[in-house]
């Protein structure tokens, strides 16, 4: 539906976990502490206004060699905004990234993945990539619960796969049982966990 979108990767034995809606004091520095246990890079879309408030913590993200993402500066829902306001948001996000002096690469994800093709392309054009997934574990909604999610991530993980967590308060209860079990299935079946570049 939307060819010019990242939505896996061809790889045979590693899995590219990504984080959206960070850095947050009480979520990123715990997601950092149990990727480092198993020597596991990521990708990390962060919200320009989150990393304005914490940039001690995107600097954690830095020092530990994960990858960072734009995921827009105040998380709009690009099928309700306008085009100008949509892009203005973005740049605005990637400002921010890009005092840190590291970001090699122009990654964008949508938030909610809702972004119209207009919107698309003129990012494209702009020359970033943008991310989508194949595999939401879910951790977002707090109607479901940690075991639930747990599961679907267990059932349609494989090697190639972008898997979308979260490292928001929201989401906190469900991430702490689903992200070392994740890393723990990944280790067992001898995968790696890589960053998107």
């Amino acid at each position: 539906m939307w060819p010019a979108y990242l939505w896996s990767i061809q790889d045979d034995s590693s899995v590219y976990l990504t984080f959206d809606d960070g850095p947050i004091p009480e979520v990123t520095p715990w997601v950092l502490q149990e990727l480092q246990k198993f020597d596991a890079k990521a990708t990390f879309f962060c919200i320009g206004n989150n990393v304005r408030k914490h940039p001690e913590i995107l600097q954690q993200v830095i020092k530990q060699g994960h990858q960072l993402g734009n995921h827009t500066d105040s998380h709009l829902n690009g099928k309700d905004t306008r085009f100008e306001t949509y892009l203005q948001d973005i740049l605005k996000a990637q400002a921010e990234l890009d005092r840190f002096g590291t970001n090699r690469s122009k990654l964008f994800r949508p938030p909610y993945g809702r972004i119209k093709k207009r919107q698309g392309r003129a990012l494209i054009a702009q020359g970033y990539k943008i991310v989508m997934w194949d595999l939401l574990s879910g951790d977002f909604d707090p109607s479901q619960s940690p075991e639930y999610c747990w599961k679907q991530v267990k059932r349609h993980l494989s090697p190639g796969s972008i898997v979308v967590m979260h490292d928001s308060v929201k989401a906190r209860e469900r991430l702490e049982y689903v992200l070392p079990r994740t890393l723990e299935f990944i280790q067992k079946k001898g995968w790696s966990c890589k960053a998107i570049d």
